[in-house]
């Protein structure tokens, strides 16, 4: 049976985790390098990146987390896990772990009265139209030619990307009752 670890240091890690025990997805709260070595997989949840970056060079988690995802170790970001699994941000903080190989601009979206929901086709996940939430978002700048888009917003900006066993979403799914991504990251698995 899989275990999926739900990063739990600041931010929507509540919420990955009530969808995992919906879907009855054995899960943990990760906060110490030595809990990463329990998981087959890690979500890293929307919240505040440079408050999420700091906790993670705080408990030394970083090195360890990286070396796993090299080895192949799934791992999915939504917004400012986004932002902390990106190759590159363009402002100067937090410094993210160059996982997957995307650029982003940290807020792109706008400040918290800006949020917004958009419907968005994600054939990965099937054909109904899956109710994004953006808060704070994300956007990404550049991508890599490794880089397989999973989604779009209608002006055709990538909100949904994945490379290899990492997968990335400038949105909230969590948010939603709409568990289908989920349930494609567990596959990744």
């Amino acid at each position: 049976m899989i275990k999926i670890g739900v990063l739990a240091l600041q931010g929507d890690y509540l919420e990955h985790q009530r969808i995992l025990q919906i879907l009855g997805i054995n899960s943990t709260y990760i906060k110490t390098p030595e809990e990463l070595n329990k998981i087959d997989g890690l979500i890293v949840p929307g919240g505040e990146s440079t408050t999420i970056n700091k906790l993670m060079d705080f408990y030394n988690i970083k090195k360890p987390l990286k070396k796993l995802v090299q080895q192949g170790m799934p791992i999915w970001g939504t917004c400012a896990g986004m932002i902390i699994i990106a190759n590159k941000i363009i402002q100067s903080s937090p410094t993210p772990l160059s996982l997957i190989d995307i650029t982003v601009d940290r807020n792109a979206f706008g400040n918290q009265t800006e949020s917004f929901e958009q419907l968005i086709t994600l054939p990965v996940i099937g054909k109904q139209p899956f109710k994004s939430i953006f808060i704070r978002a994300p956007k990404i700048i550049d991508i890599g030619e490794k880089i397989d888009v999973l989604g779009r917003l209608p002006n055709k900006q990538p909100v949904a990307v994945k490379q290899n066993n990492i997968l990335a979403t400038s949105f909230h799914p969590e948010l939603t009752n709409d568990y289908r991504i989920h349930e494609f990251f567990v596959k990744m698995i």
